[in-house]
């Protein structure tokens, strides 16, 4: 994809935005884990941590349901990157 074009998963998008469903990783929770560099899935409001964890549960939640495109949930931080294309939208 051209670094020009629009991102066509950003039309898949809900709006509003979904809520959070979580304030912090439900895996990383679960096995006593820290969450690290939080996301939140622009699709359903998944948070999920990135790929720095052992998990890299973001990126498991893109693979198992198909959501493309996520922003950061770090506060001050407000980009998007799209797990299709491979790059920041």
């Amino acid at each position: 994809m051209s670094p020009s074009r629009p991102c066509a998963h950003l039309a898949d998008l809900p709006s509003p935005e979904p809520a959070p469903l979580t304030a912090t990783c439900p895996h990383c929770d679960r096995i006593g884990q820290r969450s690290v560099a939080l996301r939140l899935c622009l699709h359903c409001g998944f948070v999920g941590c990135c790929e720095s964890t052992p998990g890299y549960w973001s990126a498991e939640h893109h693979r198992s349901t198909g959501h493309a495109v996520i922003r950061s949930f770090e506060p001050g931080e407000s980009w998007r990157w799209c797990f299709e294309d491979r790059r920041l939208v």
